[in-house]
């Protein structure tokens, strides 16, 4: 076939290099004067967030690929060295760019009378506050470490902000760790004067004060860093008989991991820059010289605090889904959650409700990734305590959310809920949850399914589907599908529910060859999807063969895209585009023109190797004419979108699209359209 002959650089983005694509495009949103300024400060925060989490994780296993010897290229043409030396290249631009960035918005928030200051421009009581705070807090609680033959290079966690301290006593030099403790706010709000928000780093507040930590002894050289450890997780599934102690084992050692990033201050002494790589076993030449303030996630702290509504976004509220009795409302028909638009509280009730009902027998269903405050889990809890059945799966893997969800396994198990820690060798990222209730003497069953995780507090900030029924098919394929998670059960064929590891990716293939026929047979073959990312080569493929064939391909992709589209005899067909907004764009929807009767599918999974072949995720077609109408239409909206939309080109950058009048904010259409409903 044509696309096969062009070489894997020609005819694949590199996942990692289109993360990196991504994460400017999440840069640029805080340039865009659409948004009010304490959002686009949020959005320099989001960045540096996310980029910590790429170094932990995804730089983390490049290198420890490259310490392997291995000398196999990737799927997409790169050794592993050669990737690095581009990640670095392109990571370093970015993180230019972001201070370049950074110093405008400090001259545009100085405008609306928000002040990250200097100890210098303190005034007298702003002095005497923080000279306050820094006797009474700051003082008592950080520890100087020495650094010499009885004194090792002290542990420091990843995310550890630390000064690196040279001291001269009788002409003899030492080195010292003061670092920063995490637990403590790292932006301290200063008194106002006239009608300010006023804020100081804790440590600038250190740095001003550094000489009291050292008390005889005279500083040569300092310098602020701030370090980074490798965060994947080792743990061998198949011979360990306790999945949840092995990773909370595996956590812990996360403190003495390899640093994998290293900060410092663009001043920094040579030598003692030398002596602080040394401590820490990492080369000079790949430390970050930071020209300004270190981690700018301290952002988030003022956006919340200072939350001025001439700020912010204009507020709204999530519209109701009417109903006296959630039971009865699925009952009725099933229905369709649109987070954040449509309240997250359906999803909340049915379990709150489920608790309490007398006449429900068992609750079962997944846990990836929840809040620290969870009414879910308290449900859960509570229905337990009721006697209930309950079988709660904590995928304990959840990369970040290890600690959170070993500590609601524990607590739910406390109460007597059923937990099950995941399977060896693969994340159980589907979500879903069953109800089994008893009616009129007749056992009746409840299924959700969602695109997105059982958070409160992500709901309110991701875009997700949420799916309600009480339709037997599902009741039954889902009941299934926690029999093989919770015992020992194989896959049989089922209704409604397509899963991968087992035949998602096979089942997608289908739908496209579909698409192909019937292109030449009507020439009317068309696919659209929607979803976080792209990334699996075999499905890229299928879609260039789609391409060639003809078959028209519109895909909305937030994230990471490794398919390259409008390349002649390859991608002419296929169109891309990310929004990237107010709101994180999370739904999966797929869409198959069908011979013009569209199949619709909503899904937990992307079009990625992990979620195909490491996962278990659910793919559900909709029947319902409504639904499948209004989820086509969701995504009509997206490709109409002007506002917060990019579109890929054959070479790799994002452009925006050109604007004819107005532009077009899908998201902030959606807000107006579930408001009026």
């Amino acid at each position: 076939m044509p696309f096969r002959q062009f070489a894997p650089k020609e005819k694949f983005i590199e996942r990692e290099l289109s993360w990196l694509k991504f994460n400017e495009r999440v840069l640029d949103e805080s340039t865009d004067p659409t948004n009010p300024i304490l959002e686009r400060i949020k959005f320099l925060a989001i960045f540096v967030n996310n980029l910590d989490e790429f170094f932990m994780v995804r730089v983390a296993g490049l290198l420890n690929l490259i310490a392997s010897d291995f000398k196999q290229k990737n799927a997409y043409g790169y050794y592993a060295q050669e990737l690095y030396n581009e990640i670095k290249i392109n990571a370093d631009q970015l993180i230019q760019k972001l201070y370049e960035i950074y110093r405008l918005k400090i001259q545009e928030l100085k405008k609306s009378d928000i002040y990250i200051k200097k100890y210098r421009e303190l005034n007298r009581e702003q002095q005497k506050f923080i000279q306050r705070y820094f006797d009474t807090t700051l003082y008592p609680i950080m520890t100087p470490m020495a650094v010499d033959q009885g004194h090792p290079f002290p542990v420091l966690p990843s995310k550890t902000m630390a000064f690196a301290v040279h001291v001269m006593r009788n002409k003899e030099i030492h080195l010292a760790i003061l670092p920063i403790p995490q637990n403590i706010n790292r932006l301290i709000k200063l008194p106002p004067s006239k009608n300010e928000y006023s804020y100081i780093l804790v440590d600038e507040v250190i740095r001003f004060h550094l000489a009291k930590f050292f008390k005889g002894y005279k500083i040569k050289g300092f310098s602020l860093f701030r370090v980074m450890r490798d965060s994947e997780l080792e743990v061998d599934e198949e011979f360990t008989d306790d999945l949840l102690q092995a990773i909370d084992q595996e956590v812990k050692k996360r403190t003495r991991a390899k640093v994998v990033y290293l900060e410092a201050e663009g001043a920094i002494p040579k030598d003692l820059l030398e002596m602080l790589c040394s401590g820490l076993h990492f080369p000079q030449d790949r430390v970050v010289m930071v020209p300004s303030d270190f981690d700018l996630t301290f952002l988030f702290q003022i956006h919340q605090d200072a939350a001025r509504s001439d700020l912010c976004y204009p507020g709204y509220i999530p519209a109701k889904i009417p109903y006296d009795n959630i039971f009865q409302r699925i009952n009725e028909n099933d229905f369709i959650s649109h987070v954040p638009y449509q309240s997250f509280y359906p999803t909340v009730d049915l379990i709150s409700s489920a608790a309490k009902d007398e006449n429900v027998l068992a609750i079962k269903m997944t846990l990836y990734r929840t809040n620290r405050h969870s009414a879910i889990v308290h449900a859960l809890k509570e229905a337990a305590q009721n006697k209930k059945q309950v079988t709660v799966l904590v995928e304990l893997k959840a990369r970040f959310d290890e600690e959170n969800n070993i500590r609601w396994a524990r607590e739910l198990e406390d109460v007597g809920c059923h937990v099950i820690y995941g399977i060896p060798g693969v994340k159980i990222h589907s979500k879903m949850t069953l109800i089994v209730r008893k009616e009129e003497g007749q056992i009746r069953r409840y299924v959700h399914l969602a695109t997105g995780n059982y958070n409160e507090r992500t709901a309110r900030l991701y875009t997700d589907i949420g799916y309600f029924t009480s339709n037997e098919d599902f009741a039954k394929d889902v009941s299934d599908v926690f029999n093989i998670i919770t015992g020992y059960s194989l896959p049989t064929p089922w209704k409604r529910i397509i899963s991968s590891p087992n035949n998602m990716r096979d089942h997608f293939f289908s739908l496209i060859d579909r698409e192909i026929y019937y292109h030449k047979r009507y020439q009317n073959g068309s696919i659209q999807a929607k979803m976080n990312s792209l990334e699996d080569p075999l499905i890229i493929e299928k879609l260039y063969e789609a391409s060639c064939a003809g078959v028209k391909a519109h895909l909305i992709i937030r994230g990471i895209c490794c398919l390259v589209p409008g390349i002649k005899n390859l991608s002419d067909n296929i169109h891309i585009r990310s929004i990237v907004g107010r709101f994180l764009e999370h739904t999966r929807i797929f869409i198959f023109n069908n011979n013009n009767t569209p199949r619709v599918f909503l899904s937990s999974a992307d079009w990625m190797r992990r979620n195909f072949d490491k996962r278990i995720e659910l793919t559900f077609e909709i029947y319902k004419d409504d639904i499948r109408e209004h989820l086509i239409d969701i995504v009509q909206l997206c490709l109409k979108d002007t506002a917060k939309s990019r579109i890929l080109q054959p070479d790799g950058s994002y452009i925006r699209p050109s604007q004819d009048g107005q532009a077009f904010n899908m998201q902030d259409y959606l807000i107006s359209f579930y408001g009026r409903s």
